[in-house]
């Protein structure tokens, strides 16, 4: 029987929390925009994205470069689970966590649909060529990469 929900992909079938941690994990897309550094307006405590990534985002495969211990590179580096993902707001409109948990369903570009892991590249998807280290700006400067949408 086609078309059943046992025969539909897991992200389909299964909430985000019944996920086991390989499928967990192969939601992520690769488009590196959660690598990116945010900034609040003090006034409107609005979130503003710049195109100035950490330094261990491999800029080309928009990949973390020490993914599995990234902690203890960044302490304050993200770990995103079920139980946060309510209050993570930020993340970009085309993050398969968000759009999962919003109920909807993965781009037909992502790598899960395609099978493709270049395809979100080729859409623009990613932040291949649109981003510069964190090691190459001064702190002080960050307020001048303000971008306006991902």
């Amino acid at each position: 029987m086609s078309g059943t929900v046992e025969n539909a992909p897991f992200w389909q079938r299964k909430t985000l929390a019944k996920m086991s941690r390989q499928e967990w994990e192969s939601l992520c897309d690769g488009c590196g925009k959660c690598c990116l550094h945010k900034l609040q307006d003090e006034q409107t405590e609005a979130l503003l994205y710049t195109s100035i990534c950490c330094r261990y985002l491999d800029t080309e495969s928009c990949r973390c470069q020490v993914y599995s211990d990234r902690k203890s590179y960044v302490p304050d580096c993200l770990t995103l689970k079920t139980d946060h993902l309510d209050a993570l707001r930020w993340l970009p409109s085309t993050c398969a966590y968000r759009l999962l948990y919003e109920g909807k369903d993965l781009p037909d570009w992502h790598p899960l649909i395609s099978g493709d892991v270049h395809a979100l590249h080729v859409q623009h998807i990613s932040v291949r060529g649109k981003v510069i280290s964190e090691t190459d700006i001064d702190d002080d400067d960050w307020d001048r990469y303000i971008i306006d949408d991902l």
